[in-house]
């Protein structure tokens, strides 16, 4: 089954399934499959066609995703850092910018810690 580019592995259950799509998370996945009145529990290759065209026409219409939404992501991130918002210059950075700590822990976001010596250097030679 393919939706929006992304092809959705057979052996998972529905909802997990949908997760594989960028902005489609596993609340929204079970809504979708509320509201289209299939089992949650059902796996991907189960699917009829009619079920699987509902699925795809519910999330084209309704939902935005994949490209669209990462789009629209880097638009308003973009935004934010041409307003020189703080938010803005924390993207700018390569800083968290929701007021997480940074003496210690936010290593993903920096980056490998680096150590930096005592700023002199030790002369081995005797002049």
């Amino acid at each position: 089954m393919r939706i929006r580019g992304v092809l959705i592995n057979k052996d998972k259950s529905v909802w997990a399934g949908l997760t594989q799509i960028f902005g489609i998370g596993k609340n929204t996945a079970m809504t979708i499959l509320k509201e289209m009145q299939i089992n949650y529990d059902k796996k991907v290759r189960d699917i009829t066609q009619n079920e699987e065209d509902k699925i795809r026409e519910f999330i084209e219409k309704r939902l935005k995703t994949e490209g669209d939404l990462r789009l629209e992501i880097s638009r308003n991130i973009k935004r934010l850092k041409e307003i020189s918002s703080y938010r803005g210059d924390r993207h700018s950075r390569n800083l968290p910018a929701r007021g997480q700590r940074t003496k210690t822990n936010a290593r993903t976001k920096r980056g490998k810690k680096v150590t930096i010596g005592s700023g002199r250097k030790k002369s081995l030679e005797k002049t």
